[in-house]
């Protein structure tokens, strides 16, 4: 009797199912897992902390500040009407007493180009990071 020294087939693994299964079981795991921001010394203390019924801040952010560049190229904030040096004086208060100060920038269509940018220059000076520019959209 003649010896086979040929196989016919290669045998192989399909890996794909034990793949999905490891995934999923990753993903079970992350998702049964209870992740805390306390490491192991604060949760052994044995601190019975208070409860409040209301957690909100104790007191809001303020408004964003408004300037307004009119067609003339005055400049009001606030409904008060400013100059340039005035302006990166209130900007400047009203960023010390809040760190994250928004500012929202309303350009006359009619106002030019320049004054608009000199006031959003004028507030990147003040280091405010919140700043808008309002626009109105086409209506058609």
């Amino acid at each position: 009797m003649p010896l086979r020294t040929q196989r016919d087939e290669d045998t192989s693994i399909n890996l794909t199912p034990l793949i999905d299964i490891i995934f999923l079981l990753i993903i079970f795991f992350m998702v049964g897992t209870r992740f805390s921001e306390l490491d192991e010394t604060e949760r052994n203390i044995n601190v019975q902390v208070p409860q409040v019924a209301d957690a909100t801040t104790l007191t809001p952010a303020p408004p964003k500040k408004v300037i307004n560049v009119l067609a003339d190229g005055s400049v009001t904030i606030d409904q008060e009407p400013v100059t340039m040096p005035q302006l990166a004086q209130k900007l400047a208060e009203s960023r010390a007493q809040y760190q994250k100060l928004g500012v929202v920038v309303r350009g006359d269509a009619n106002a030019l180009h320049q004054n608009v940018a000199d006031v959003i220059a004028t507030c990147r000076q003040a280091e405010i990071t919140d700043l808008n520019i309002a626009v109105r959209p086409i209506q058609r």
